[in-house]
């Protein structure tokens, strides 16, 4: 009997340690982005939407690279964070570009987001970018190079599926599909599909 009871206080334990890991991360997530709500007037808001779909974006992401370049434009030479992003739009710039290139040479399959990082991955200044746009070094932590890689690679995932016209294929139960990969910079990554013509 004391042993259930020993079992039950560990479990609860575990629990308990799990609960708060998960607050911390959601709190750590808070303080490091912020969701920016503002108005715009109608004709604006047209202008800025036909624009965005112009550059082959939504509105969200397209706002987001306006005030990224602005970063970048006024940070300066020396701003860490002007230079990360500046790496990081280097990077979806290119996996965008190669993203089309593939698939315009027929190379789109439901990997095609792990093909278009494996290609990107084997150029030196592509992994050099990838590297500053983490904008974390190893000496932080692994935990906190991981959280970097999973958000800078769900962008690229994104960007990739939004350049070729794709969407996320679902399982039998409805679920989003998702393939496994080693030695790339994608761990994860959504398999895509066309839709019908």
């Amino acid at each position: 009997m004391a042993q259930i009871e020993k079992t039950k206080n560990q479990t609860k334990a575990v629990k308990a340690g799990k609960k708060e890991n998960g607050r911390a991360r959601k709190l750590e997530k808070i303080e490091k982005a912020s969701t920016v709500t503002f108005t715009l007037e109608l004709p604006v808001r047209k202008f800025m939407d036909a624009q965005a779909k112009a550059a082959g974006m939504n509105m969200t992401h397209y706002m987001q690279k306006l005030v990224e370049t602005h970063v970048i434009e006024t940070g300066g030479a020396d701003e860490p964070l002007a230079l990360r992003l500046a790496a990081k739009r280097q990077v979806i710039d290119q996996v965008v570009a190669l993203a089309i290139k593939l698939d315009k040479a027929g190379k789109f399959d439901e990997n095609f987001i792990l093909t278009v990082v494996s290609e990107a991955g084997k150029d030196k200044k592509f992994k050099e970018q990838y590297e500053a746009a983490l904008g974390v070094e190893a000496s932080e932590g692994e935990a906190k190079v991981k959280r970097a890689r999973v958000s800078l690679n769900q962008q690229i995932g994104r960007v990739i599926k939004k350049s070729v016209g794709a969407r996320s294929k679902r399982n039998a139960q409805g679920h989003i599909a998702r393939g496994q990969a080693a030695d790339a910079f994608v761990a994860t990554y959504t398999l895509l599909e066309k839709p019908e013509a």
